[in-house]
C-alpha cells in the first residue's frame, strides 16, 4: 500500500517561516532605514564616504566577533573558532567588496543625485547576466535577455537626462543645466558607479560559488568580509579622520550628538541590511533574493523623492520604471540554465 504524503505540519514549518520573515524584516526595515540615514549623512558632508565605509566595516566586525571567539581548555586567551570556509576563499572577495563599497560611498561627492544612484545600482542585473554567461556558462531565455535590455535602456535614459537637485517633474536637464553641472565630475561619478556595479556582480558570483562549495555559512561571510577589510583603511586614515570630524562641524545639523546618533543609526541599519540579504540568499534562490531587493530599491527611490524632495524628471521616471520592470520580469522568468555541454563534461 502506497504511503500517503501528509505534508508538513504547522509546527515543522513555523521555524522556517519565522526565519524567512525575519530576513525580509531585516531587508525592508534595515535597508530602507539605511538609505534614509545614509542620505542624511551625505547632506552633512558629501565627502564622508571613506569614514562611513570604515565605520560600517568596524561596527559589523565588532558586533560579529563574539560569535566567532572561543576559549580552548587550558588557555586563558580567546581564539577564533575553526572556520567552515578556508581563509584563502575570503581574500579576493574582501578586495572586491571593499572596493565596491568605497566607490559607492564616494560617488555622491561627484555630483551624482541620490535618485540616480538608486536607479543605477538596480542595474546590477545586466552585469550579473553578462558575467553569468561568460564565467558560469549559463544559458538565458529570450525573456531574460529582453528584460536586461529594458534595464540597460532605463539606466542609460536616466543617466543621460540627469535631474538637477532642485528639478521636479518637467523638462529634462540634458542640455539646460550644462553650465551649472560640473560634467567632468559627473562623468567620473558615473564611471565609479559602473565600476562598483561590476565589482558587486563579481562579489555575488564569488559568494554563490563559495556557498555552493562549503555550505551557506552566511554569518561567517559577513564577519570575515568585514574584518579583513579593515587594514585597507590604513591607507585612507586622513580621509577617515576628516569625515568623522565633519560630523561635529557641519551646518546641516548643528548638534554634534544628533550627528553621531545618525551615524550610529546608519551602522545598526547597515548591519540589519547586510545580515538580512546574506540570510535570505543562503535560504532561498537568487531569483527570490533579486525580486525582494528590486522591490526594496523601488521603495527607497520613492521615499528619497518624497522625503528629501530630490530632483526628478519624466526621463528618470521612465528609466526607473524600465529598470524595475525589467528586474521583475527577469526574476519571474526563473533561474538561468547551466550549459548542458559543461554538465555533460562534469559527469564524464
Amino acid at each position: 500500500m502506497a504511503k500517503v504524503d501528509r505534508g508538513v505540519s504547522v509546527r515543522e514549518a513555523a521555524p522556517a517561516l519565522l526565519d524567512f520573515s525575519s530576513a525580509l524584516s531585516m531587508i525592508f526595515g534595515g535597508c530602507c532605514v539605511n538609505v534614509f540615514v545614509y542620505e542624511q549623512l551625505l547632506l552633512m558632508n558629501p565627502t564622508i564616504g571613506s569614514a562611513l565605509t570604515f565605520s560600517q566595516m568596524l561596527f559589523i566586525t565588532l558586533q560579529s566577533l563574539p560569535t566567532f571567539l572561543h576559549r580552548p581548555h587550558g588557555h586563558w586567551m580567546p581564539r577564533l573558532k575553526p572556520r567552515n570556509i578556508p581563509l584563502r576563499e575570503w581574500m579576493f572577495q574582501v578586495a572586491v567588496m571593499s572596493s565596491a563599497s568605497l566607490l559607492n560611498n564616494w560617488v555622491y561627492a561627484y555630483k551624482v543625485p541620490m535618485t540616480l544612484m538608486i536607479v543605477f545600482r538596480s542595474a546590477s542585473l545586466a552585469v550579473s547576466m553578462l558575467l553569468g554567461k561568460v564565467i558560469m556558462k549559463r544559458i538565458y531565455s529570450g525573456r531574460q535577455v529582453f528584460s536586461v535590455v529594458l534595464v540597460s535602456f532605463g539606466v542609460v535614459l536616466a543617466t543621460i537626462y540627469r535631474p538637477s537637485s532642485s528639478q521636479s517633474l518637467g523638462k529634462p536637464s540634458k542640455t539646460d543645466d550644462i553650465d551649472l553641472v560640473d560634467m567632468s565630475k559627473y562623468s567620473t561619478g558615473i564611471a565609479m558607479m559602473t565600476t562598483s556595479l561590476c565589482l558587486s556582480a563579481v562579489h555575488g558570483l564569488l559568494q554563490e560559488r563559495t556557498y555552493r562549495k562549503y555550505g551557506p555559512h552566511w554569518q561567517e561571510a559577513v564577519f570575515y568580509n568585514h574584518a579583513l577589510s579593515l587594514p585597507i583603511f590604513l591607507f585612507l586614515a586622513s580621509d577617515v579622520q576628516q569625515g568623522l570630524l565633519s560630523l561635529s562641524r557641519n551646518n546641516y545639523i548643528p548638534s554634534t550628538t544628533m550627528s553621531f546618533f545618525i551615524l550610529g543609526l546608519n551602522l545598526v541599519s547597515q548591519l540589519l541590511c547586510v545580515s538580512g540579504v546574506n540570510k535570505l540568499s543562503s535560504k532561498t534562490s537568487s531569483v527570490s533574493t533579486n525580486l525582494v531587493l528590486t522591490v526594496r530599491k523601488a521603495i527607497s527611490l520613492l521615499f528619497s523623492i518624497w522625503w528629501f524632495g530630490n530632483g526628478y524628471n519624466l526621463e528618470l521616471g521612465i528609466g526607473s520604471f524600465l529598470v524595475f520592470a525589467g528586474g521583475t520580469l527577469f526574476t519571474l522568468s526563473g533561474q538561468p540554465q547551466p550549459n548542458k555541454r559543461d554538465d555533460k563534461s562534469k559527469i564524464e
